[in-house]
């Protein structure tokens, strides 16, 4: 069985990774620093950034998977995906731009990836328990 919408949500995914870690990897040899960071914010903001984005995406790619090879409505994963990448979008624009600290697009950024991984939780249970109920 295929999962063209998983699949369409991590390649969005991937997309947004390697614009992440280009911008870090122009840091990197701006201060020709192999490991580590520096004393710039920018640099921080765009290493968090980047990291930040390890950290959740796997989770909620592997649960929108997970909901459309189980049979959740495609529409609920189709809306939950869309908006797990437009949190992930606002996080980074967020934390870049405020330079780590706190600003509007990555407190929402946060709350909708948040959201997300919630709601897939919720919906990948219900359909097991209502499926296998």
């Amino acid at each position: 069985m295929i999962v063209p919408m998983s699949a369409v949500f991590a390649s969005l995914t991937a997309l947004l990774f390697l614009a992440l870690s280009f911008r870090v990897v122009m840091f990197r040899l701006k201060y020709r620093k192999g490991m580590g960071i520096t004393d710039d914010l920018d640099f921080q903001a765009a290493d968090r950034a980047q990291a930040n984005l390890v950290e959740y995406a796997p989770f909620a790619l592997i649960l929108l998977a997970l909901g459309e090879l189980n049979g959740v409505a495609s529409q609920l994963v189709y809306w939950v995906g869309v908006a797990f990448i437009a949190g992930r979008v606002l996080h980074a624009w967020g934390m870049i731009s405020g330079r780590g600290g706190p600003h509007k697009a990555r407190m929402a950024g946060i709350l909708l990836t948040w959201l997300t991984i919630l709601v897939m939780i919720g919906l990948v249970l219900w359909n097991v328990f209502q499926v296998n109920g």
